[in-house]
């Protein structure tokens, strides 16, 4: 099986494609962006987003919108998420978060499938903290603040194959592929 997987982010191409590969789902990066509208949610986003994709893009397609949700920040940056490390970084969101005692935070993850003229949507969550300082040279974006649950490191201190273990677009991958085993795609 074969999907397009449209990013412009080649860190979520690279974590996804390695992920599925496992799996015999094959990814081709279509590197190109797609409208997103501002809204509350990670989903809507997609489903805006997938409506002028239909009709620019051929054959099956996966799209991700992810977010960081800092319970302490109110949800802050959630699905602003891109646009607040474009502008304010991690040292900004560090900044925020100074003196701050509760740290607490879920990365999100929604992925929307479409094949043939139907679109399915898939969601995968990794709670954690908000780590004091940068830590790791690994990944992209949040992922040198972010300590996932039950782990000593944050993603930037960890490597592909043992954030794709446990990150929340892992947990999507994996929601994914037993839905795509299910249906008998694999």
């Amino acid at each position: 099986m074969t999907i397009q997987f449209i990013t412009t982010n080649a860190g979520k191409f690279a974590e996804v494609s390695e992920k599925l590969a496992a799996a015999s789902v094959k990814l081709v990066h279509l590197d190109r962006g797609y409208p997103e509208i501002q809204t509350d949610r990670l989903e809507k986003v997609l489903k805006y987003a997938a409506t002028g994709l239909d009709d620019e893009v051929k054959g099956d397609y996966l799209i991700d919108d992810s977010g960081l949700f800092i319970e302490a920040l109110g949800g802050f940056p959630g699905v602003y998420s891109a646009y607040v490390q474009r502008r304010l970084g991690n040292a900004g969101i560090l900044k925020l978060m100074a003196g701050e005692t509760y740290r607490a935070a879920t990365f999100q993850t929604v992925f929307l499938l479409r094949r043939g003229d139907e679109h399915e949507v898939f969601h995968g969550d990794c709670p954690g903290s908000i780590t004091e300082s940068e830590r790791g040279r690994n990944g992209f974006g949040y992922d040198p603040i972010f300590q996932p649950q039950g782990e000593t490191r944050t993603f930037g201190e960890m490597s592909l194959q043992e954030k794709n273990a446990i990150s929340h677009r892992a947990r999507a991958v994996d929601v994914l592929l037993t839905h795509l085993s299910a249906t008998k795609e694999l």
